[in-house]
């Protein structure tokens, strides 16, 4: 199978610690809905990142992901994989 990119949102809340915390990764069509989804989940989460992910899923071989984007509060240490 061919490289694919995948575009995806990460949601991060306020535990009741008040540790940040990430929710489900929520995929998107494209960096650019993937950036606006982000955007517009600020309010109802503490902040969001948008990234992509490229490979090949048939070998289960994938890069690391690159950030497109970060709104509100997002860790800088997080783990995209």
């Amino acid at each position: 199978m061919a490289k694919v990119t995948y575009y995806a949102v990460l949601p991060f809340i306020r535990n009741d610690e008040g540790d940040l915390v990430s929710g489900e990764a929520a995929e998107a069509p494209s960096a650019g809905a993937a950036k606006s989804r982000a955007a517009a989940a600020i309010g109802k989460y503490a902040g969001a990142i948008a990234f992509s992910r490229a490979g090949d899923p048939s070998l289960g071989d994938f890069e690391d992901a690159v950030v497109l984007a970060r709104y509100g509060e997002t860790p800088d240490d997080v783990a995209l994989e």
